[in-house]
């Protein structure tokens, strides 16, 4: 999984400013997207720039999809510490194209996995289930709370990419 992060670049960047970069650093807003890591990442990063440095830093509310966009589109805002960007790669490829958009580094150093995940105990139980059609042939393994006779499928929180 790749993951946009301006984290370790920017602190790294910024260690190295001079006294008059220093006191040039001015509004920086940054994007605390709806996860615990993005989360972490933006508070750190709010703490180095204003702390550290001076900065008006500002964390504000974002989520991949809007937020990657509006960097791109408008310019804003100024930082992500950490977006899913398999959600829109061509979105991504185009704003790292137009030097709009720079991926720094990344967050999860042992990177991330989406998958479909079914408990080991089911997939002990019934070794025929290999793939995600395997699994669609069985949706009483997986019931719907609400509708016993289907299978239900938890792909993340309600409005994440993965929903998609």
């Amino acid at each position: 999984m790749k993951h946009l992060l301006a984290s370790t670049c920017l602190v790294a960047g910024l260690l190295a400013m001079t006294g008059a970069a220093r006191a040039e650093c001015g509004d920086v807003t940054i994007a605390s997207m709806n996860w615990q890591s993005a989360e972490v990442l933006a508070a750190l990063d709010k703490f180095i720039l204003t702390e550290g440095y001076g900065c008006n830093a500002e964390v504000i509310v974002g989520d991949t999809v809007p937020t990657i966009t509006s960097m791109i589109e408008k310019g804003e805002p100024d930082l992500a510490p950490e977006g899913w960007v398999d959600l829109l790669p061509d979105v991504v490829n185009r704003g790292i194209e137009e030097g709009k958009l720079i991926g720094a580094a990344v967050a999860l150093s042992d990177a991330a996995v989406q998958g479909w995940w079914i408990p080991k105990y089911i997939a002990d139980a019934h070794p025929d289930i290999k793939t995600i059609d395997d699994a669609l042939k069985h949706p009483e393994l997986f019931p719907d709370p609400e509708d016993k006779s289907k299978g239900a499928v938890h792909n993340g929180p309600q409005g994440w990419g993965g929903t998609v």
